[in-house]
């Protein structure tokens, strides 16, 4: 088992930092039409702080897969990744150096589909 858990966690961050870079790519445009070129780093401040917030998400699976302990690392796995996605949140939204409306936006649609890679990695490792 300890091989396929070394490989697990690797995988996880490269679909998570693909997914993060298809969406930024896609959401460029739409977000530079309809909110103009300030609302493009909020964006991707967004995009980042959700997958940073999913980076460390898993890290509770992975080590609970390590230790032998899988009763609750994918409870303590959602509650790492909410509430790193609010406090990085919060502090970028108050921080004034980017829109506001567009960054939660962008932390919210990147927290969505970044949890469907969560959601498959946790799965495969009980």
């Amino acid at each position: 088992m300890p091989s396929r858990t070394a490989g697990g966690y690797p995988r996880f961050l490269a679909w998570a930092v693909g997914l993060t870079l298809t969406l930024a790519l896609v959401g460029y445009a739409p977000t530079r039409t309809l909110a103009g070129r300030g609302a493009v780093p909020a964006m991707l401040a967004g995009c980042i702080i959700g997958l940073v917030a999913s980076t460390l998400g898993g890290v509770p699976i992975l080590l609970a897969r390590r230790q032998g302990r899988v009763e609750t690392a994918v409870l303590a796995g959602m509650a790492v990744r909410f509430a790193t996605a609010c406090a990085l949140a919060l502090a970028a939204a108050l921080s004034g150096w980017l829109e506001r409306g567009p960054l939660l936006v962008w932390v919210g649609l990147s927290y969505l589909v970044l949890l469907v890679v969560d959601t498959r990695y946790a799965l495969g490792r009980f």
